[in-house]
């Protein structure tokens, strides 16, 4: 079993519980990530849905992905830490960001993805397996 994963926004209005082993970690330099993060790329797990326990109330901002699908990122409504992010493309699972992690070494980086869009100066996850976009996740 997992180590439990716990985890707050900012303003602590938002809390988390992660039970569960995530299916993947990742550190995500597309667009949309380095924009909502503020930075030049995103970390986060993606766990299945009930895996994740949330107490507060996140609001969401969709937009669609390169591949159609629609992205939702739900972040607070009061300090606006993101929190994590629904797909489309993976209906049962939430993409957790670690930025709110209460222990962030926890989080263990497994692959690059949207390498082709890190910008030059970022150069997160030397020496992990690393994909010019999304690879495939069936």
């Amino acid at each position: 079993m997992a180590q439990q994963i716990t985890g707050s926004c900012l303003c602590g209005r938002i809390t988390y519980t992660i039970d569960g082993d995530p299916v993947f970690a990742a550190l995500c330099h597309c667009s949309d990530c380095r924009k909502s993060s503020g930075t030049g790329h995103a970390a986060a797990i993606a766990v299945p849905d009930e895996a994740v326990k949330l107490q507060g109330e996140t609001r969401g901002y969709s937009s669609q992905t390169d591949s159609g699908n629609t992205a939702t990122r739900h972040f607070c409504p009061n300090c606006g830490s993101p929190i994590y992010n629904t797909n489309t493309g993976m209906s049962d699972m939430k993409i957790v960001h670690v930025g709110g992690f209460d222990d962030p070494n926890l989080f263990e980086p497994q692959m690059v993805v949207f390498a082709s869009r890190a910008a030059k100066w970022d150069k997160a996850g030397p020496g992990l397996p690393s994909f010019v976009e999304m690879p495939p996740m069936g």
